[in-house]
């Protein structure tokens, strides 16, 4: 297949969930399809990114754009009218529209990818190429759940999202989820004909299981990029809740929070017990050393990534149901699903004092994980783009209320 791959942002280094998940996949569809992977980013002119992407993913188009330089006040006071929410605009670039105003009537692809709803704006109206939005979240899912723990102005926000979203979704020829969840959450959307799932992956050459490994001690991690409001809060609300009732009753157990950019209230966690590291250079070495990994998180949506890395490692997991939402685990069997702060902390004590349990949920963690490589996803992924083209057949969407909502 040839295939267009949209997403703005740069893609390397590789921080955020979305980035792992989009790197991974590109990488794998790289190696067996005809794939153009058009890269638009903001700030400043980064030529070193411009080559180590061309580099790491053949096929690739960068286009540095000043349309994307970093948000300020005024330019979410001149946004604001639109009718899409900011968090779409912002990332709307008149370049890319221009380019794809050509490429997609051209017909130069089989099929188009539109990575995360942020990037709907710069596709045209008139969908001529079969093309399939990657909804790594639902974000009017991720919005409300936000304004449940948040300042009810947020609100008005979400109403803005949960207008313009479904239309979205209505606009492409697919949709593909990263989760049941996801889909179902969609289904007041779109007919659930036109959404399939693709799984969240791992790499397992990277996070490898040692079934001889022994952690360095009573150490807890967690680890995620630390900028990100729902890590924030999970954290936030592990030091607050569960980690006083894990030390009660293991007062040796150390927490460690790993991850780039923290932000200022992520530092004020630091203590005698907690140790916040700020960015590091691998996070498997830290991930290495712990006894349990921790996902205490109440806000997100699509998928974490950060729970497969870690069963592929053979970690023994606690987390919230939001933070294992999605994936293909089962409490009792390769994780602890606890969602109140006293049953989260025993769930921790108990793997910390009994190792023949702490085992037992290694290696089940490792079993789990391993039937999720990203080769796999890929092949899955492309599966679905195969589907896409054959559904979008002597059809074409096109939608008058899209010039509406342009930036």
């Amino acid at each position: 297949m040839k295939i267009l791959w949209v997403k703005p942002g740069k893609l390397l280094p590789l921080h955020t969930g979305g980035q792992l998940r989009t790197y991974n996949i590109l990488r794998q569809l790289s190696a067996t399809q005809e794939l153009t992977y058009l890269s638009f980013y903001g700030g400043p002119c980064d030529k070193a990114y411009e080559q180590e992407i061309v580099s790491q993913i053949p096929g690739t188009v960068v286009k540095h754009t000043r349309a994307l330089n970093e948000a300020r006040p005024i330019d979410y006071l001149r946004r604001f009218p639109s009718h899409a929410p900011y968090a779409v605009t912002k990332f709307t670039a008149p370049e890319v529209q221009e380019l794809l105003a050509q490429w997609i009537p051209q017909r130069r692809f089989d099929v188009a990818v539109c990575d995360f709803l942020c990037t709907v704006l710069n596709f045209p109206k008139d969908l001529a190429t079969p093309t399939a939005l990657f909804q790594h979240n639902v974000e009017s899912v991720l919005w409300k759940r936000k304004a449940e723990l948040e300042a009810k102005w947020i609100n008005r926000l979400i109403a803005k999202m949960r207008r313009f979203e479904p239309a979205q979704v209505r606009r492409f020829h697919h949709v593909i989820a990263v989760s049941e969840p996801d889909r179902q959450a969609m289904s007041w959307m779109r007919d659930l004909s036109h959404i399939s799932v693709v799984p969240t992956g791992v790499d397992l050459e990277k996070y490898k299981y040692d079934p001889d490994a022994v952690p360095v001690g009573p150490l807890v991690i967690f680890t995620g990029s630390m900028d990100w409001e729902a890590n924030i809060d999970g954290v936030e609300y592990f030091c607050k809740e569960i980690w006083q009732r894990v030390l009660a009753q293991a007062p040796e157990a150390r927490f460690r929070i790993v991850g780039r950019d923290p932000h200022p209230r992520v530092k004020r966690l630091a203590s005698d017990s907690v140790e916040v590291t700020g960015t590091v250079s691998s996070i498997i070495d830290h991930m290495r050393q712990a006894a349990v990994l921790v996902v205490p998180l109440r806000i997100g949506g699509g998928t974490r990534i950060k729970i497969y890395e870690g069963m592929a490692m053979g970690k023994a997991t606690v987390s919230t149901s939001v933070g294992a939402e999605g994936l293909d685990v089962q409490h009792g069997r390769d994780i602890l699903l606890e969602d109140d702060p006293v049953s989260f902390a025993d769930a921790i004590v108990n793997l910390l004092g009994d190792v023949n349990l702490r085992q037992k949920y290694e290696a089940a963690a490792a079993a789990t994980a391993r039937q999720y490589d990203w080769s796999v996803i890929a092949a899955r992924f492309a599966e679905v783009l195969a589907k896409t083209i054959r559904a979008a057949s002597g059809t074409r969407v096109v939608s008058p209320q899209i010039e509406a909502v342009r930036a």
